[in-house]
């Protein structure tokens, strides 16, 4: 009994100590994303007018009408006010209290980086609307694609597009787009076209950048194969490439004929022997390669790890 509750304190000694491990990194991404979202909206975006989307772009705009009738609107000090106010919708959808946590943690903290650092980074570009919409859009895609592995957010237009989806029946994708770009769009009368057309830039470049980071290190290859020497070629991925593969039942609709398909999830850098491979066996077998965002299990990552 005693070995038992000691054992039982050692998981639980173990336990406590993964989750400080966990906290301590989700902490980290938070802390360095934010800090990177900062310098790009503060170094390149917002001193040249470029209100590239988002609830960032909107605090953007009206800080710039502020600052002309003489009144000073942190641009930080509204994306967590608007943002904390949109965010009670998600408290409402979701039982995910570490994912809310995170989100408001993420919100704030790139709020309060952005107003801190906007009265003492330089701004290299200042005027360049190109050389800003490209480092911009590339620090900002950095630091919330940062924050997106910690498990939160800073914000934005998705949780707008939340809000619309029902009542409009669009797509979220398709409703996040729509008012990144009238967001834009209102920038015009404030800034300029060419401002607007530069932030347009800024905004595409991050989402690229937000998509690297968060897939890009996991990005792999799979292939579906599909021919009568199945067998011979899955032996070879087997021996000669060291990696498994799966077996899975196809027919074929016009002849009617049920053949295997292999499957093989495979590193980019494999694929061009796999090819090879495939070619020496049954050059007349259908092969098709995609590109997958993760790839998890045995020869990859684990579930879950950054």
């Amino acid at each position: 009994m005693q070995r038992l509750d000691h054992r039982r304190g050692r998981g639980q000694i173990r336990e406590r100590n993964h989750d400080w491990r966990r906290i301590a990194k989700e902490g980290f991404l938070i802390a360095l994303g934010s800090f990177v979202y900062a310098l790009g909206l503060d170094c390149f975006e917002v001193p040249n007018g470029l209100a590239a989307g988002g609830i960032t772009g909107l605090a953007t705009i009206s800080s710039a009408l502020a600052s002309r009738a003489g009144l000073t609107l942190p641009v930080g000090i509204q994306t967590i006010a608007v943002n904390v106010l949109l965010l009670g919708y998600v408290v409402l959808r979701t039982r995910d209290g570490r994912y809310v946590a995170r989100s408001i943690a993420g919100i704030i903290v790139s709020g309060v980086f952005t107003d801190l650092l906007a009265p003492i980074v330089p701004v290299p570009a200042q005027g360049d609307l190109l050389i800003s919409a490209v480092w911009g859009g590339v620090l900002v895609g950095v630091g919330i694609g940062l924050v997106f592995l910690s498990g939160g957010n800073t914000g934005g237009t998705d949780i707008i597009a939340q809000l619309l989806a029902r009542p409009t029946g669009l797509p979220l994708g398709t409703l996040s787009i729509l008012i990144d770009g009238a967001i834009v769009l209102a920038s015009i009368p404030v800034f300029s076209l060419g401002n607007a057309l530069y932030a347009g830039i800024a905004l595409y470049i991050s989402g690229i950048v937000i998509d690297m980071v968060v897939d890009g290190p996991r990005t792999a290859r799979v292939a579906y194969i599909v021919s009568d020497m199945h067998a011979e070629i899955a032996n070879e991925i087997l021996y000669k490439m060291g990696r498994g593969c799966t077996e899975l039942q196809a027919r074929g609709v016009w002849s009617g004929k049920e053949r295997p398909m292999l499957m093989c999830v495979l590193g980019r850098a494999e694929a061009t022997r796999l090819k090879a491979i495939v070619a020496e066996v049954d050059p007349d077998a259908i092969m098709i390669v995609s590109d997958v965002h993760e790839a998890f299990g045995e020869g990859f990552g684990r579930i879950g790890s950054i």
